[in-house]
């Protein structure tokens, strides 16, 4: 099956079979439907890139052995199960044996909608895992730079344009941004993606340990120098190699690396042999090295050399329509690595997360999305506190209710991918004034649609 944000729902009562696939196809999940669990167990293959929502408890099969079945006929396929109360020992059961979730009848439209998102997200994951270490087809760079921003799709643009052309970049952005996943994917995207991605982070390092790093050393060549080290710069040949955190680097290693990016040759520390060596160069920083190397803290002739193209990654907070669906990928992650289920994310949550600053972007947000999944508070913003004290102080009235008024109308967009019938309907707006309310906030319904 290769239809989106498809499920296959299974239950032998047909009036519940009819009321759950209404409500999925207005909410804009693709259904197939089963009465007959073998039906719908046959409708599954090991390709399958579906959610199962089935009921635990049918006159032919029982849910664990249904479970079973399925498990072996399409392994990365996350199950959800239905059952009625007395049936949750044995729901809890199956989330022993690998279920992604059960929920409880009667069914609550949101928790369910929230946990169909989070098991397709899953799924995703799941197959982009799978490729990858398959070296099958490349996976989609949406599914690796995450957003709908408008800024987000430019630098996804712009990142397949370079990795095309395999330029020398630099990269700018806050910390936390994501400069080294965007310069692994110039690099996965490229002619080099089958050669080495070499990274070294120039921050605290001193002249000598960053010069053997990047150059290596002959045996003998200074006091410990027992045998030969490869440094960064060969071991990066036929590949990339990125620098984070350029603007650290000495001002002697600078002139040793504007020389290798010019002639494309390496010395070892304590050699004489002239090493050639063919690679991209990636650099990240967190300052503006134009600034710098005007005031003589970095090499201007480094710095046009590498500037051959250049990438400026926005924070979190200039991209505020990106939070709600990266914070849903951190938690698939999170649930993932720390082996629980995955937790409902409600509408006054997301209110907090778009109401926070962000000042540690990215990095920030997966740590919160870490805490969400364990149920811990740690240093900093959490969505534990309550929402009153989670918003800044700084924020007037009137900003933060026409703040809080986009965010209303991203998740709602978000959550009906663009179609503006189903938005009018939740948000109870005349179509008129919905148009005029996304106007006014510069939002676009296509931008919420699939690709």
């Amino acid at each position: 099956m290769t239809l989106e944000n498809h499920i296959v729902l299974i239950d032998d009562e047909m009036d519940v079979v009819e009321a759950v696939s209404e409500m999925l196809e207005l909410e804009g999940f693709n259904v197939s439907s089963f009465i007959d669990p073998n039906l719908g167990l046959k409708s599954l293959n090991p390709n399958s890139k579906s959610v199962v929502l089935c009921d635990v408890r049918m006159p032919s099969i029982d849910g664990l052995t249904l479970l079973s079945l399925i498990q072996h006929r399409a392994p990365n396929v996350p199950i959800i199960l239905m059952s009625g109360h007395g049936d949750i020992p044995m729901a809890i059961e199956a989330m022993k044996l690998g279920a992604f979730d059960f929920l409880e009848k009667p069914l609550n439209t949101d928790e369910l909608i929230d946990k169909l998102n989070l098991a397709l997200a899953q799924c995703q994951h799941s197959n982009t895992t799978q490729s990858t270490d398959k070296d099958s087809p490349e996976i989609p760079i949406e599914s690796v730079i995450i957003g709908q921003s408008k800024v987000i799709e430019k630098i996804r643009q712009q990142v397949l344009v370079l990795a095309h052309t395999g330029v020398d970049t630099i990269i700018n952005g806050e910390t936390g941004t994501g400069k080294e996943i965007i310069a692994r994917s110039l690099h996965n995207f490229s002619r080099r993606k089958d050669q080495p991605f070499v990274a070294i982070n120039c921050g605290g390092m001193t002249e000598s340990i960053i010069e053997s790093e990047l150059f290596g050393h002959e045996a003998g060549s200074f006091t410990g120098a027992n045998k030969k080290r490869i440094g960064r710069l060969e071991q990066a040949h036929g590949g990339t190699l990125f620098l984070d955190e350029i603007e650290s680097m000495p001002i002697a290693i600078q002139i040793k690396l504007l020389r290798v990016l010019q002639e494309r040759v390496i010395e070892r520390v304590g050699g004489n042999t002239l090493i050639p060596i063919d690679i991209t160069v990636i650099a990240a920083s967190k300052a503006d090295l134009a600034r710098l190397s005007e005031s003589g803290e970095f090499r201007a002739d480094l710095f046009y050399r590498l500037n051959v193209a250049s990438l400026h990654l926005p924070s979190l907070q200039q991209r505020k329509e990106d939070i709600q669906l990266l914070f849903r990928h951190f938690v698939i992650q999170a649930s993932q690595k720390y082996k629980t289920r995955p937790c409902t994310i409600y509408s006054e949550q997301i209110q907090q997360l778009c109401c926070h600053h962000w000042p540690g972007n990215l990095r920030e947000l997966r740590n919160v999305a870490d805490r969400f999944v364990l149920g811990i508070v740690g240093d900093g913003f959490d969505l534990q506190t309550p929402i009153s004290e989670s918003c800044s102080d700084e924020f007037d009235f009137e900003k933060l209710m026409e703040q809080y008024e986009r965010d209303v109308l991203t998740e709602a967009l978000v959550e009906t991918l663009g179609n503006i019938n189903e938005v009018s309907a939740k948000l109870n707006l005349p179509r008129k004034t919905l148009y005029r309310k996304m106007k006014k906030h510069q939002l676009d319904k296509e931008d919420f649609k699939t690709q």
